[in-house]
């Protein structure tokens, strides 16, 4: 089975041409430890997907690379054209091979370029490519430079009209060999991140859900973005029998949550739940990190995150469960 090849053309991101979609990262985000290859396109990475990302500076790179991140994708920021092919073959060969590569090629790069139509043709011989290119409106972008009073990369000594005109000319022969055309100019980041999710992907990975035990007695976790106290429940703690298991044995999960008030909680907690995340979806949030505590961590909170993970996967939901204080010696 061949490789499914996008390439994809954006440009410099918001805070850098002052469209709010965030500041360019500038160099490799992630690289390998290998040097070398073979110099040709690797004629197939197992199971993979590449995506390149390059344009017009201020139609949003860095948030379509943020957007590709959020999707489990290696990214390289500003590669040269010209070790592209090497950096692939060593993508192929890696153990085990990295499946999913997003590439920002960066339009000062200049004469690099050049070798991008090559490169794109020489994969549409080995596999399914499909070309997105991110544009923008000349009035949108001189807008964005002027918000954050920055120079055209490509004029620093003149107009920001000069620089995208010259960037414009530069990147024409990408832009000829779109298959798909994303229009920025009326986008925020939100509808941004998710045109190119959808683009790439086909549709956005739902909003992961980092969920943790504590005791309040430890203090409650940092980055919490949502906190719930269930210290209001029967608490095993008094009786000798379960004291010393935790919320995961099974008598202790059922001893605090048989009450009635348990059952009214989970209930409710749940269909929170429900209507918060596909709303978090929707905005295209990669994760939600939810806190519950008792006053140890050990039976309690153990015991209803226990539950809460156990529905929402059951939807579907994938869920990172951690019980941070549940092991500490009482």
């Amino acid at each position: 089975m061949r490789p499914s090849v996008s390439i994809v053309d954006s440009g410099k991101t918001g805070e850098e041409a002052g469209d709010g979609f965030g500041d360019d990262r500038g160099g490799l985000r992630a690289v390998s430890e290998e040097q070398g290859g073979s110099g040709a396109l690797p004629s197939r990475v197992e199971g993979g997907r590449i995506v390149f990302v390059s344009g017009l500076s201020g139609s949003g790179k860095t948030t379509a690379m943020s957007a590709l991140e959020d999707q489990s994708f290696y990214c390289v920021d500003n590669l040269p054209v010209q070790l592209t092919p090497q950096f692939l073959d060593l993508c192929a060969k890696s153990t085990p091979p990295i499946e999913k590569v997003a590439l920002a090629l960066d339009a000062r790069e200049g004469v690099f370029l050049q070798g991008l139509p090559s490169v794109i043709e020489e994969a549409r011989k080995r596999g399914e490519v499909s070309v997105v290119f991110l544009e923008c409106s000349d009035h949108a972008l001189v807008n964005r430079y002027r918000e954050t009073r920055r120079v055209h990369p490509l004029s620093p000594a003149g107009s920001v009209e000069e620089g995208i005109a010259a960037e414009r000319e530069m990147l024409g022969d990408v832009a000829r060999l779109a298959d798909v055309v994303l229009d920025t100019t009326e986008l925020n980041v939100h509808q941004l991140r998710d045109r190119m999710i959808r683009s790439v992907a086909g549709e956005a990975r739902p909003t992961v859900v980092n969920l943790i035990s504590f005791g309040f007695r430890y203090g409650p976790p940092s980055g919490a973005e949502l906190l719930f106290d269930v210290r209001f429940l029967a608490n095993p703690h008094f009786e000798p029998a379960l004291r010393p298991r935790t919320g995961q044995d099974a008598e202790v999960a059922d001893f605090v949550l048989r009450t009635e008030r348990a059952k009214a909680l989970l209930e409710r907690l749940e269909s929170l739940l429900d209507f918060l995340l596909p709303c978090y979806d929707e905005e295209g949030k990669a994760y939600i990190q939810i806190g519950v505590g008792c006053t140890g961590g050990r039976h309690r909170s153990v015991a209803v995150s226990e539950a809460v993970a156990k529905a929402l996967r059951e939807r579907g939901r994938e869920v990172n469960l951690t019980h941070r204080d549940s092991g500490l010696s009482r």
